[in-house]
C-alpha cells in the first residue's frame, strides 16, 4: 500500500510522534492506522508523544561554521533548566553541526544522519525527549554560505561558547583577508543583535510594512493642515527616516555610531584593500513569538502535593 503525505500528517496529528517515524510506523505496518500507533508505542515513541503537547518556548540558540558556511538553530525545551543540562548542550552543538552540512530547512536538517548513531536528527532528539523529560522542538535552522568571504557568528548572553539567547549570521563576500572579514563580521553581529532591523535594505523591506508607515505618516501630516505637496514631502521624509531605523545598512553603526553600516562596510573594504559587499543576516531570538502558557506556580505546588 502507498503511503501517503495525508496519512502521514493524520497519524501525526494523532500520536505526537515526529515526521519520519510516522512514515516508518505506517510502511511496517501496511497503512494501518491503529497498529501504526501500536508500532510507535512499542518503539517507547509514544512516552515522547505525550511531552509533545507541552509549550517549549525556552532552550537555546546556537550557531556553527565551517569557513565560508555557517548555520543558526533554534532547539526549545519547556524550561532554562534543560538549557543548562550537558546532554542537552551537546544535543544542540551537534544539530547545528549538522545544519552546516546540510542546505534546506528544518525539515531537512530533522531528516538528516545524526553524527555518530545510525538515527536522525529528529529521532534522536526524540530519544533525549525520553531521557530528559521535556518536551523538545527543533523550531527552525538556517544556513548562510558565499562564495567567497565569510559568514561570521556571534552569540549574545552565550551560555556556553556557540550557545546563547540570540544567534546572529552575517554573511560578507569579498576577496579581502578571512581574518579581518571575520572581524568586521562579528562587529555587524552585534549591531544586528543589538538593533533587530526589520530587513538589510530597502527593497527587501516588507511593501506592506512600508504601506502601513506611510498611511499612518499621511494621516498626521494631514493634521497640519499644510497642502497636498507640502504633505507629500513630510511624509517622504519621515519615511526617509524610518529606512533609517529598520534597515541594517542604513542605520547608524553602534560600534561607531558616526557611521552608518554602510560606510563602515566601505572604510573596511579601503583597509582590506577589496570591495565588500554585505549580502545577508539572519538572527534569532530564543523564543520569540512563541505564546508561553502562563501557569499558577502556587496551584501547581498545591496540587503536587495533593492538596
Amino acid at each position: 500500500m502507498s503511503i501517503t503525505a495525508a496519512m502521514v500528517k493524520e497519524l501525526r496529528e494523532t500520536s505526537g510522534a515526529g515526521m519520519m517515524d510516522c512514515k516508518a510506523a505506517l510502511k511496517e505496518n501496511g497503512g494501518d492506522m491503529e497498529a501504526a500507533i501500536d508500532w510507535l508505542r512499542t518503539k517507547g515513541l509514544a512516552k515522547a508523544a505525550k511531552k509533545a503537547g507541552r509549550v517549549a518556548a525556552d532552550g537555546l540558540v546556537s550557531v556553527a561554521s565551517n569557513g565560508n558556511v555557517a548555520a543558526v538553530i533554534e532547539l526549545n525545551s519547556e524550561t532554562d533548566f534543560v538549557a543548562r543540562n550537558e546532554l542537552f548542550q551537546k544535543l544542540v552543538r551537534d544539530v547545528a553541526s549538522v545544519a552546516v552540512a546540510t542546505e534546506g530547512g528544518v525539515e531537512a536538517l530533522a531528516a538528516a544522519p545524526y553524527p555518530g548513531a545510525d538515527k536522525t536528527v529528529e529521532a534522536e532528539i526524540k530519544d533525549a525527549v525520553a531521557t530528559i523529560g521535556e518536551n523538545m522542538t527543533l523550531r527552525r535552522s538556517t544556513r548562510l554560505s558565499v562564495s567567497e568571504g565569510v559568514v561570521a557568528t556571534y552569540i549574545h548572553s552565550a551560555v556556553v561558547d556557540g550557545m546563547g539567547s540570540i544567534g546572529v549570521l552575517v554573511a560578507l563576500e569579498s576577496a579581502g583577508a578571512a581574518d579581518k572579514l571575520q572581524a568586521l563580521g562579528r562587529q555587524i553581529a552585534m549591531h544586528v543583535a543589538a538593533t533587530n532591523p526589520m530587513a538589510l535594505n530597502v527593497d527587501e523591506l516588507d511593501p506592506a510594512a512600508v504601506e502601513r508607515e506611510r498611511a499612518v505618516y499621511v494621516e498626521q501630516a494631514k493634521e497640519s493642515g499644510k497642502p497636498e505637496n507640502i504633505i507629500e514631502k513630510m511624509v517622504e521624509g519621515r519615511l526617509r527616516k524610518f529606512y533609517e531605523e529598520v534597515t541594517l545598512v542604513k542605520q547608524s553603526f553602534v560600534i561607531n555610531p558616526d557611521l552608518t553600516v554602510e560606510q563602515a562596510i566601505e572604510e573596511a573594504a579601503k583597509e582590506i584593500g577589496s570591495p565588500i559587499k554585505l549580502t545577508s543576516f539572519v538572527r534569532y531570538a530564543l523564543g520569540e513569538g512563541i505564546e508561553k502558557e502562563e501557569t499558577d506556580f502556587a496551584a501547581e505546588v498545591a496540587a503536587a502535593a495533593g492538596n
